[in-house]
C-alpha cells in the first residue's frame, strides 16, 4: 500500500478540494472526494477537539502526530469547532520529522484549501485540506505546521497531547529547520485529523474515551497510550482494520459536558465524521461514576445505549470496554463501586455491544478486584502506566474490530 513517495520520505504538491463541515457532523454533501474504484479515505490520526485558551494572531504551530495506517493523498482537517468568530490560516505545510522541530529536508510541502494557500474557517466549523499526491507511511512522525493570521476568541485544539509540539511568533511554517521554533507546547492546536487514501478493504477504529485513552501516566513523546499499542498490533497483522484514531479527553464523561463535551455530544464530530471508520471502541464512564453527581447505573446504561444506537445507524460496530478499578483514588467509595459493578455487568452480559473488551479483568488486582494491579498502576490508583496500557491493547480481540454493518436508511 505504500507509494514510492512514502519510501523516499517525500510529500509533494497538492491537488484541489475544499471541505468545510459543521462542528457537529460531516454530511455526505461535504465529505471527501470520490475515490477510484476499490479505494477510499481512512483516518490515520485523530485527536478530540476542545477549547485550549484564546486564539493568538500571527502565531505559528508545528504539530507532531504519529500515523497509524499507510496510504497516499494525505489530507489534514483543521478545526475551529470552539471558536466564536471566523479564523484565518494563511499558511499550512506538512512534512516528516527528523528530530525535535526539525524536518527531513525536502519533505515539507505547502497545503492548499480549494486551490488556495489560505483558508478562513467559520466559527464552529472544520476544513479539510486538498490531498497531497504521494504516500505517507504507517508509524510516521508527520509534522503539520500552520500559521494563524487572525486572533481573538477561543482557540480549538487538544490540551493533553502527551507529545511535544512547537510554537513561534510569525510565520515559520515553510522552514525545514528548528531555529525559529523557540517555544514548546504539550497541546495540539487546530489540527484534529489526518486521513489517507488506501484500499477499500482497509478500515479504522476510533477509541472514544477519557484520560486513560488520552494517555495520562504513559510516557510522553513515546506513543505509549493504549491505542498506540493497539495500532502497532494491527500493523503487524493482516487485519483489515489498520487505522486508529484516539478520541480520548482527560476528565471526559459519557453523560455531561465538563472536560470537553460529553461523549454523547461529541460523538458525531469526533467519531462518526471520520472516513473509513468501521468500529467505535467505547471505554468511558469512570468520570461519571466517581463524580458523585447522582448518576446511576441505569443512567449510564441509557447513555451507552444511545451511543450504540447512533453508531449502528451509521453502520459502525461498537466494542464496549468495562470500567477499570479505581479504589485508592480520592473519589472512590462503596457507592461508586456499586455503580461500576452494575455498569460492568451490563457491558459484559447485555449482548447490546458487538463485542466486549474486559479491561477491568485485565487491570484489577487478583487480591482485591476493586484495585488496579500494582504492576500496572501509574501511581494514582486510577491511570495505568506503560505496562498497563500495553496489557490493555494486547487483550483486545482484533477480530472484534471488523464490522460488516451498513448504515440504516430512515424511511419517512
Amino acid at each position: 500500500m505504500r507509494a514510492r513517495a512514502a519510501r523516499t520520505g517525500r510529500l509533494v504538491a497538492p491537488a484541489v478540494l475544499l471541505v468545510i463541515a459543521t462542528a457537529v457532523q460531516v454530511t455526505p454533501a461535504n465529505a471527501a472526494p470520490a475515490a477510484p474504484a476499490g479505494r477510499h479515505d481512512v483516518v490515520t490520526w485523530g485527536a478530540s477537539a476542545d477549547r485550549v485558551g484564546d486564539a493568538v494572531a500571527d502565531r505559528s504551530y508545528r504539530l507532531i502526530v504519529r500515523t497509524s495506517v499507510a496510504g497516499d493523498n494525505p489530507r489534514i482537517r483543521l478545526s475551529n469547532a470552539f471558536g466564536d468568530r471566523p479564523l484565518t490560516f494563511d499558511s499550512a505545510y506538512a512534512g516528516l520529522r527528523k528530530v525535535g522541530a526539525e524536518l527531513v529536508p525536502g519533505t515539507n510541502r505547502p497545503l492548499a484549501f480549494g486551490g488556495s494557500r489560505s483558508v478562513t474557517i467559520p466559527a464552529g466549523a472544520t476544513a479539510y485540506s486538498d490531498p497531497l499526491p504521494g504516500g505517507l507511511a504507517a508509524a510516521a512522525d508527520l509534522v503539520v505546521s500552520v500559521h494563524t493570521r487572525t486572533g481573538g476568541g477561543p482557540a480549538t485544539g487538544h490540551g493533553m497531547a502527551m507529545q511535544t509540539s512547537y510554537a513561534a511568533t510569525g510565520d515559520h511554517t515553510g522552514e525545514d529547520g528548528a531555529a525559529g521554533w523557540t517555544e514548546r507546547t504539550g497541546s495540539w492546536f487546530y489540527l484534529d485529523a489526518v486521513t489517507v487514501r488506501t484500499s477499500a478493504a482497509v478500515g479504522a477504529v476510533v477509541a472514544l474515551g477519557d484520560s486513560i485513552t488520552d494517555g495520562w501516566q504513559s510516557s510522553g513523546d513515546l506513543n505509549r497510550r493504549w491505542p498506540d499499542y493497539l495500532a502497532r498490533r494491527l500493523a503487524a497483522t493482516d487485519a483489515p482494520v489498520k487505522g486508529v484514531a484516539n478520541e480520548g479527553i482527560s476528565g471526559n464523561k459519557v453523560l455531561a459536558d465538563g472536560a470537553g463535551q460529553s461523549a454523547l455530544n461529541r460523538l458525531d464530530r469526533d467519531v462518526l465524521s471520520h472516513p473509513g471508520v468501521r468500529t467505535v471502541f467505547l471505554f468511558e464512564g469512570v468520570n461519571d461514576i466517581k463524580a458523585h453527581t447522582g448518576v446511576t447505573g441505569a443512567d449510564m446504561v441509557a447513555g451507552y445505549r444511545e451511543i450504540i444506537g447512533r453508531a449502528h445507524r451509521a453502520g459502525k460496530c461498537v466494542v464496549g470496554a468495562t470500567v477499570a478499578p479505581f479504589k485508592g483514588w480520592s473519589e472512590w467509595d462503596t457507592a461508586a463501586e456499586s455503580v461500576r459493578q452494575e455498569v460492568n455487568q451490563f457491558i459484559r452480559s447485555s449482548g447490546e455491544f458487538d463485542a466486549v473488551a474486559d479491561f477491568d479483568r485485565i487491570l484489577r488486582s487478583p487480591y482485591d478486584h476493586e484495585r488496579i494491579m500494582p504492576v500496572f498502576d501509574g501511581g494514582d490508583r486510577l491511570h495505568p502506566n506503560d505496562k498497563g496500557m500495553q496489557a490493555m491493547a494486547d487483550s483486545v480481540d482484533l477480530d472484534s474490530l471488523r464490522c460488516d454493518r451498513t448504515p440504516t436508511v430512515d424511511v419517512l
